[in-house]
């Protein structure tokens, strides 16, 4: 029989967005190839989508998660164009771009020009209030700094920034502004898996400034290039008029169209290789459930968070790479708001606190002046973030604690002393990876040990190509493609 008209059998672990991406691009690789492919995708808990989880309430959109995702990452944007989703992409309220930071409890405005923290616009940094006149001296001083030397190895994101933009420069902007993404510290963060684009344009340009200046010239002159839902949004930030949680619900259609076996409250225990199993039949692999039958697969994707990946596969590989990414605990509050007794006109995106400031709160996204779709004529939608590395403790007040200091938080910034009409929390226990030093390397070795020892069976997900929604949706299709390949034969 030629094996190409087989049926390959193919297990997803794992149902959030790198899951679900996967299962979605091995059915779309496999057509191409014509190649009869069945998926089963195991997910262990009662729910798709992993962090993905949008609230809709009385008129209101609450992200319960991430909010959003960058719109010049694009492997989100064509996703929504293969799920016919491009007319519900919507960038931010372009009335709403200020972002503020704390300092000494007061909000101030950040500096016009900075991308990424990076001061673009010198004459612009200048006229911040939130460092002294040494600190914006040193950090323009950049240009200068030669960079590290040819070989040089990796290091923390604190002490790479600080080498080139002084201390100053890193606790008052970069240190709120970066740290936040992954709601940790720059200090042990390490550059390569967190912020590898840093050290390349420092390789490539010398300076940080220099080459930031030249990526938004690159990009301002693709504007009219890009995909049509990008121009159309002329946004930063990008998201789906119904919440992120539109791509879970598209994605579990089509793949429910498609055939694959999706099951919930699937949480896999184990994986062996099966006695006397050739490549791709009989299965080769088998995936034991906390409760079920087993599965038994061809080839396996295991989208897990890191400690979920070195469970499933310590008896096959040294897995230290996954052990050694501590994670964070975070919580979300979101305020909704009667704009008439709020006593604050939230013109802008939010506001960022720095380490030190004394404040409960880390950050504060104005959510319904920054995304004009999420709360009803007349509301305010607020949404406010608790605990960070050194602060995890904090996640573990209680609900009314919790709502008792972030709204004292708000009044001591903005004034706002209002009751809410509702206040929703939502803890995100061990969600935000701290890749220390090394790891990208580290991870690399993981993955090439892993191959040889268990062909066919691929992790993927946020310990290996970022945070972020695109990052996590992109190494979703890679591992499609590259088990696609090998179910092929190539």
């Amino acid at each position: 029989m030629d094996r190409h008209h087989d049926v390959r059998k193919v297990a997803v672990v794992g149902g959030g967005v790198t899951g679900l991406s996967a299962a979605f691009y091995l059915y779309r690789a496999a057509e191409e190839r014509g190649m009869p492919i069945s998926v089963t995708l195991l997910e262990g808990s009662e729910r798709l989508g992993g962090r993905v989880d949008t609230l809709r309430r009385d008129g209101f959109f609450i992200e319960r998660g991430p909010d959003s995702f960058l719109a010049r990452k694009r492997p989100m944007v064509r996703l929504a164009e293969e799920l016919g989703l491009e007319d519900q992409l919507t960038g931010t309220n372009p009335q709403a771009k200020k972002t503020y930071i704390v300092r000494d409890g007061e909000l101030h405005p950040m500096p016009a020009g900075l991308y990424m923290g990076v001061p673009v616009d010198g004459d612009a940094f200048l006229k911040t209030g939130l460092l002294s006149d040494e600190g914006k001296r040193r950090a323009l001083e950049e240009r200068d700094i030669p960079p590290a030397p040819a070989g040089a190895g990796d290091e923390t994101v604190g002490a790479f920034l600080e080498r080139r933009f002084g201390p100053e420069m890193v606790k008052r902007i970069f240190e709120p502004l970066l740290a936040g993404i992954y709601a940790g510290d720059l200090y042990a963060l390490g550059l390569q898996a967190a912020f590898p684009q840093f050290r390349e344009l420092e390789r490539q340009y010398g300076s940080l400034i220099r080459g930031m200046a030249e990526n938004r010239k690159a990009s301002q002159a693709q504007g009219s290039v890009g995909e049509p839902a990008v121009r159309a949004a002329g946004s930063v930030f990008l998201t789906f008029r119904r919440g992120l949680s539109a791509v879970i619900e598209a994605l579990e259609a089509k793949l429910r169209a498609y055939g694959c076996d999706i099951r919930l409250g699937a949480r896999a225990v184990a994986l062996s290789k099966r006695e006397n199993a050739s490549s791709f039949g009989p299965a080769a692999y088998r995936l034991s459930l906390e409760a079920g039958a087993p599965v038994d697969a061809d080839a396996v994707v295991v989208a897990l968070p890191a400690s979920g990946i070195a469970d499933l596969l310590d008896p096959h590989a040294d897995v230290s790479a996954m052990r050694n990414i501590n994670y964070v605990s975070v919580a979300n509050v979101v305020f909704g708001f009667g704009e008439a007794g709020i006593g604050h006109p939230l013109g802008g995106s939010g506001f960022l606190v720095p380490r030190g400031e004394g404040f409960l709160i880390t950050a504060s996204t104005w959510t319904s002046s920054k995304w004009l779709h999420t709360a009803p004529e007349g509301k305010r939608l607020v949404r406010c973030y608790v605990g960070r590395a050194g602060e995890e403790g904090n996640v573990d007040l209680s609900d009314e604690e919790i709502t008792a200091g972030v709204r004292r938080d708000l009044k001591a910034l903005l004034g706002v002393d209002t009751e809410p009409a509702f206040a929703e929390i939502t803890r995100l226990r061990r969600s935000m990876p701290q890749y220390p030093v090394g790891h990208r390397h580290a991870a690399d070795i993981f993955l090439s040990a892993l191959g040889e020892r268990l062909p066919g069976v691929l992790p993927a997900g946020q310990p290996f190509g970022g945070v972020g929604l695109p990052d996590c949706v992109d190494q979703g299709r890679q591992a499609a493609e590259k088990l696609v390949d090998y179910l092929a034969g190539s």
